[in-house]
């Protein structure tokens, strides 16, 4: 890994295979003509690294993949993208991790998913990476990578914390399940947390966004953001309250956008922006992802989303 990476990009590596908007979901025996089918990155750790690249901020990524033509396609991609994929492991017992997305015209996106080489992933795989004392360590995919062990990681966090390193978190909730005993002991040792709305009710069994993030900052994360996608974003911590509302974009796929968030906070994290700059920063970057089929097509350079952003006065609410 080369040292001079600020951020190391953590978890979840996917090859993503997506089609472009169709009118319904195909009936038994029925086929549904497409504009395009795509193969292309996914995973909130290669999404993030990515999007990175793409605003000028170096990356290392940290995961596994298997050895296959779909793990070979996401090493060349990501080093393509200049990131540093020394960090990316081959494990020839697992295949690499795969992702269905259908997109249906007006309605949310449908994923059949295979998780692959990511169940392989263990703490003391992220031990190298964070003995290097990067300046963001961001770990993406939490509660879908059964090789990490909470207290183990909650103990690593804490001891890269204490050499400077900010901890950023991000997770995905298949469905209902027993995640906050997975959380209690990691979020105390977390500078941002940022789960969606969705991932949020799930966690704590409460719809309430306002609420949510309230709980997350009382069970230890430094600052709380839950992003909502269409309806922006909640973020909570000492010293911000706000409500923000999504940047106006046409909508063509959903597919990422929050991971495109994550790298816009991360970047403003490594540009010393303060907490709402970073929120507004976050929130152009996410709204570009969905203006295109796949994870990272649409994102805006670090350009493009400074003059998006002044272009577009944002509406920010307190929640005192």
């Amino acid at each position: 890994m080369n040292a001079s990476n600020p951020v190391v990009c953590a978890g979840v590596v996917v090859a993503d295979h997506l089609c472009s908007p169709v009118d319904h979901l195909p009936q038994a025996g029925e086929l549904v003509a497409a504009d395009d089918l795509v193969l292309n990155i996914g995973g909130c750790a290669s999404n993030a690294a990515m999007n990175l690249a793409r605003l000028g901020v170096r990356s290392s990524i940290l995961g596994k993949i298997g050895d296959d033509v779909f793990g070979k396609f996401v090493a060349e991609t990501l080093a393509k993208a200049h990131v540093d994929v020394d960090r990316l492991v081959v494990d020839p017992s697992l295949p690499t991790s795969q992702t269905l997305i259908v997109n249906v015209k007006g309605q949310d996106r449908r994923f059949i998913h295979s998780f692959g080489a990511n169940k392989a992933l263990t703490v003391e795989d992220l031990d190298p990476a964070l003995s290097a004392n990067p300046k963001v360590f961001y770990l993406g995919g939490y509660l879908i990578l059964p090789g990490l062990d909470p207290h183990a990681l909650a103990n690593r966090f804490a001891q890269s914390r204490l050499r400077g390193t900010v901890i950023v978190l991000d997770v995905a909730t298949p469905g209902p399940g027993d995640y906050l005993r997975q959380l209690e002991p990691v979020l105390p040792h977390t500078d941002i947390f940022l789960p969606n709305e969705d991932e949020a009710k799930l966690i704590l069994n409460d719809p309430d966004p306002r609420r949510q993030a309230s709980a997350f900052h009382q069970l230890g994360a430094k600052h709380v953001v839950i992003t909502r996608g269409s309806q922006g974003v909640v973020a909570v911590s000492d010293t911000l309250q706000i409500e923000l509302e999504a940047y106006p974009v046409e909508f063509v796929d959903g597919s990422g956008g929050g991971d495109a968030f994550d790298a816009g906070y991360i970047t403003g994290l490594i540009e010393g922006l303060d907490e709402t700059q970073r929120l507004l920063l976050a929130s152009a970057v996410g709204a570009s992802c969905v203006r295109a089929v796949g994870a990272t097509a649409g994102v805006f350079t670090r350009q493009e989303a400074q003059d998006f952003i002044d272009r577009h006065p944002a509406v920010i609410k307190s929640l005192g």
